[in-house]
């Protein structure tokens, strides 16, 4: 089979893969949410990926059990009709909440899912968002192992996920320059928030690492490793998410990411820090420091 051949293979195997995925874990009421505007590679697309902090099935991990569950993470990609664009907003960022008062932005997920995540992010940027894609947390590592693994430059990480493998989460450490990440690892280094090698790592350097393996991920698709994965990789990738959006819209959401490059880490920073009326802390952004994120975000 020669290269059209394998290419035209990876194609069918992705539709056929993601049809049987579609529609699944959407809800109506997120569905309701979106404005479905846009339509990649041709037009401008403006999507929000959430995923979790679901702990893994059989996790020992205290709490693992606990109902309410959280958007750990919370990335707006823009792509299509040439726009490349990339902007993450730290899960502890103190937003209103509608029907909730004022509380830190990922809660909107355990009060509402992702229907009020979505009108969450959405009134607060002033961001119409067209599609949703969340994180499949037990499928996600199967896609990254079909790729062959993601090769990203990380600072020195030793950290515990869901409680270190002896709880059956996973443990990592990972030395300062280039790393080799399977997909396990992978999933670890975009949800390590505390590091034993730097006390200082926040949550802003977690979702800078977390837009790193977005684009780890494009190089190795693109690389001859992930050619000869091509197939592979493709059936596995519809079911690494939860989308709205049909096979042949995904095909052309993955096809503009893949064409219009990988752009640096933009992560909404934070101006200052609030305590809420429970005790907890979380961080605030000035609306200027926002409006700014926002421009650059829709306008490159």
């Amino acid at each position: 089979m020669g290269a059209v051949g394998w290419v035209l293979l990876s194609a069918v195997l992705f539709l056929i893969s993601a049809h049987s995925q579609e529609g699944k874990g959407i809800s109506q009421e997120a569905k309701a949410a979106l404005a479905k505007g846009g339509f990649p590679p041709l037009t401008p697309t403006t999507i929000l990926v959430l995923g979790s902090d679901k702990r893994p099935k059989g996790s020992k991990e205290p709490g693992a059990r606990a109902s309410g569950q959280r958007s750990d993470t919370i990335m707006l990609l823009r792509v299509g009709g040439g726009a490349s664009s990339k902007l993450s907003i730290p899960r502890d960022t103190v937003v209103p909440i509608p029907g909730h008062g004022v509380d830190k932005i990922n809660s909107a997920y355990a009060y509402g899912g992702a229907a009020l995540s979505i009108k969450t992010v959405s009134n607060w940027t002033g961001i119409s968002i067209d599609h949703l894609i969340e994180v499949n947390l037990e499928n996600f590592p199967k896609f990254i192992d079909a790729l062959g693994g993601i090769t990203v430059k990380t600072p020195c990480v030793i950290s515990d996920i869901n409680g270190g493998t002896r709880n059956g989460g996973v443990s990592i450490r990972l030395h300062k320059g280039e790393n080799d990440l399977n997909g396990k690892q992978s999933l670890a280094y975009a949800r390590t928030r505390h590091n034993r090698c730097d006390p200082s790592y926040s949550d802003i350097d977690r979702v800078r690492a977390q837009q790193q393996i977005i684009g780890g991920m494009r190089t190795s698709l693109l690389s001859l490793g992930g050619f000869i994965r091509l197939p592979w990789a493709a059936w596995a990738a519809p079911q690494a998410i939860n989308t709205d959006v049909g096979a042949l819209e995904l095909s052309g959401i993955i096809a503009s990411i893949v064409v219009s490059g990988s752009p640096p880490p933009k992560v909404l920073k934070p101006t200052g820090a609030v305590t809420l009326s429970n005790g907890g802390a979380g961080l605030v952004v000035s609306d200027s420091a926002k409006q700014r994120a926002v421009d650059q975000f829709l306008n490159g």
